[in-house]
C-alpha cells in the first residue's frame, strides 16, 4: 500500500477533480460516507456524537458527516471552532445544508464567545463518540490559543475520538507532533496513510487507522509523485500481508531437495556459535532444501550437534577462535555448489575477520544476505559493494548502518528513511534497517515500512534469525526485494505469535524460529 505525502494525496484529489471530472463535493461525500461506516463499524454503541469542525475542508467533512450521522438517527452535536475565519468553496456548502436541515437535526452551535469552550467539553463529556475534524494533513504549524485549549480540553474526557484524516494538531508529513495535538482512539484517513500516521512519535496519537475509500482509481495514487513535496526522495509503502502472500505458490509434488535452494551460512566465532545455529534453524524451517553452515574449525561440533537438519564446513581459524587466513579461500571454493550465502553473524570484528568477509562477499557470485560483522567489515566502504553483480541484501541495525555509512547512530535513528535510503544508495543492495517498524530500501530509493514485531523480539538472536531466513529465500530464488519483504513480515509475524504465548519478557530468539512454519503457511493463506 502506497504512503502518501500530504500535498501528494492534495494532488491525488486533484486529479480526480481535473483529469477525470470528479467534483470535489463527491469527493468530500465519499469522505464523509467513509467516516460514518468507521463510526458504525468501531463504535457500534455510539448514539450521540459530537462533532468539532474547524474552517477548511477537514470541518467540511464533519460537516458532511454530522448530516450522514443525523438522517441515520444518531443524536449530533456540531461545534464550529472557525477561530473567526470563514468557510469556503465545498465546506461552506457543507454548513449551508447543515443550517438548511435545521437544529432539530444538525445543532451548529459555535465556539468563541465566553463560556462556549467550556459548553463544548461538557458536551464532548456526555457524549458516546467525539469527532475531531479540526485541522487536517495540511497543518503546518502548532496549534495555539483556543484550539489548543480545545484539543487538550478533548484529550482529557474519557469518551473515546475519532479523528478524520489526521489528529488535529500533527502534521502529515511529521513524525513528531509540532505542540499540542489531539489523542485519538481512531483515525480515519482518505485515500492512502500519509507518514505522520505511520511513524512514531506521530502516529502513537493516531490510534488504530482505518484507510477509507474516496472513489479514486488506485492508478491516480500510484502515479509517480516524485515532484510533489515530501516524495522527492523515493516512493513510501507499507509492507503488507495482503500483497505479499502471492509470493509464495505451492511446490509441486515433483520436487526435491534441490528444487529449493542451497544455502551456505558463513559465520560464528568461538563463544558465538549460537549466531550460526539459528541462523541455519531458521533457514531449514523456511523451506531452504539444503543448508551448510561454513563456521570455525573449533565450534563444526558445537554447531553440528544443535542443528542436526544442516550440514557444517570447518574453515581455518586463528588462535582467537574466529576465522582465518585462508577461510574466505574455503567459502569461495565451497559456493560452487550453493545456490545463496548468508554473511557475517557472531565473526567478530578483527583485521583478519574483515578482510577474510570482504572477499567472500565482494568474490562471491552467488545472491548474499550480508548481516552484523559482516556489515561492519564495510564500514566506511560502503561504496565497496557495488562492485557485487548478484543479488545482495544488507540487514544492518542502526548501529551497524552507522559504522557502514560513517555516521553516529543517534544520527541514523534520527532520520531513519533517509539513512536506508543513502545505504541502499551507496551499495546499490537491497537493505533491511532493523528496529521497530523495520524499512526495507533499494537503491531507486523506494522504502517499505513493516508493522509486524514487537518490543519483545529486542533480545539477542532474534537478529540472526532474520538472516538465516532471509538467506533461505534467496536461496529459493526470490529477488532481494522480494526475500527482505516476505524476511522481515515473517519475522516480525513469528515474534507476534510467540509474544501470546509468553510474553515480551519471555521471548527468545529459538521461538520465532519455531514458529516459521506457522505463519509462513498463514501467509500462504492469504
Amino acid at each position: 500500500m502506497r504512503v502518501l505525502s500530504a500535498e501528494a494525496m492534495a494532488r491525488v484529489d486533484r486529479a480526480a477533480v481535473e483529469e477525470l471530472g470528479v467534483p470535489s463535493m463527491v469527493l468530500m461525500e465519499n469522505a464523509a460516507l467513509g467516516l460514518a461506516e468507521a463510526v458504525a463499524s468501531s463504535f457500534p454503541d455510539a448514539v450521540s456524537v459530537a462533532i468539532y469542525c474547524g474552517p477548511g475542508n477537514n470541518g467540511g467533512d464533519g460537516l458532511a458527516l454530522a448530516r450522514q450521522l443525523a438522517v441515520r438517527g444518531y443524536r449530533v452535536d456540531c461545534f464550529l471552532a472557525f477561530g473567526g475565519r470563514e468557510t469556503r468553496g465545498d465546506a461552506a456548502t457543507q454548513l449551508a445544508i447543515c443550517r438548511a436541515m435545521g437544529p432539530a437535526l444538525v445543532p451548529l452551535r459555535e465556539i468563541g464567545a465566553e463560556g462556549s469552550l467550556d459548553e463544548a467539553l461538557a458536551a464532548a463529556r456526555e457524549a458516546d463518540l467525539v469527532v475531531d475534524a479540526l485541522f487536517g494533513t495540511g497543518l503546518g504549524r502548532p496549534l495555539e490559543g483556543q484550539a489548543a485549549e480545545l484539543v487538550e480540553g478533548l484529550n482529557g474526557v474519557a469518551t473515546p475520538r475519532l479523528a478524520v484524516d489526521l489528529p488535529s494538531g500533527l502534521g502529515g508529513n511529521r513524525t513528531k507532533p509540532f505542540g499540542p495535538h489531539l489523542v485519538a482512539d481512531v483515525t480515519v484517513t482518505f485515500g492512502t496513510p500519509k507518514p505522520a500516521q505511520i511513524f512514531t512519535p506521530a502516529a502513537e496519537a493516531v490510534g488504530e487507522l482505518v484507510v477509507a475509500d474516496l472513489g479514486v482509481p488506485q492508478e491516480l495514487m500510484d502515479r509517480d509523485w516524485s515532484d510533489a513535496p515530501g516524495e522527492e526522495a523515493g516512493p513510501l509503502y507499507l509492507n503488507l500481508a495482503e500483497e505479499l502472500g502471492g509470493f509464495l505458490t505451492p511446490r509441486r509434488a515433483d520436487t526435491h531437495k534441490g528444487t529449493y535452494g542451497h544455502l551456505l551460512i558463513a559465520a560464528g566465532s568461538v563463544g558465538a556459535a549460537g549466531a550460526v545455529v539459528l541462523a541455519a534453524r531458521s533457514a531449514v524451517r523456511s523451506g531452504a532444501g539444503l543448508v551448510t553452515a561454513a563456521v570455525p574449525e573449533p565450534i563444526v561440533q558445537t554447531v553440528d550437534g544443535s542443528s542436526i537438519e544442516s550440514m557444517s564446513l570447518a574453515l581455518p581459524a586463528g588462535e582467537d577462535g574466529r576465522v582465518g587466513a585462508g577461510a574466505a579461500e574455503a567459502v569461495l571454493r565451497a559456493a560452487a555448489e550453493r545456490t545463496a550465502l548468508a554473511l557475517g553473524p557472531g565473526m567478530g570484528q578483527t583485521d583478519v575477520v574483515a578482510g577474510e568477509v570482504r572477499r567472500m562477499a565482494l568474490e562471491c557470485p552467488l545472491p548474499l544476505v550480508l548481516d552484523a560483522d559482516g556489515v561492519n567489515a564495510f564500514a566506511g566502504r560502503a561504496g565497496d559493494l557495488r562492485a557485487r553483480r548478484a543479488e545482495t541484501v544488507l540487514t544492518p541495525h542502526p548501529g551497524e548502518a552507522g559504522r557502514l555509512l560513517g555516521v553516529s547512530t543517534a544520527e541514523v535513528v534520527g532520520d531513519r528513511l533517509a539513512a536506508v535510503r543513502r545505504a541502499a544508495a551507496e551499495t546499490g543492495a537491497v537493505v533491511v534497517l532493523k528496529g521497530h517498524q523495520s524499512l526495507v530500501g533499494t537503491p531507486e530509493g523506494s522504502v517499505w515500512v513493516n508493522l509486524t514485531g514487537n518490543a519483545g523480539m529486542a533480545s539477542g538472536g532474534t537478529g540472526d534469525v532474520l538472516t538465516g531466513l532471509i538467506g533461505s529465500l534467496l536461496a529459493q530464488g526470490f529477488e532481494g526485494v522480494a526475500a527482505a519483504r516476505l524476511g522481515v513480515w515473517l519475522h516480525g509475524r513469528a515474534g507476534d505469535l510467540a509474544v501470546e504465548g509468553v510474553g515480551e519478557m519471555g521471548l527468545a530468539a529459538g521461538d520465532l524460529v519455531e514458529g516459521l512454519p506457522g505463519v509462513i503457511e498463514e501467509l500462504r493463506g492469504r
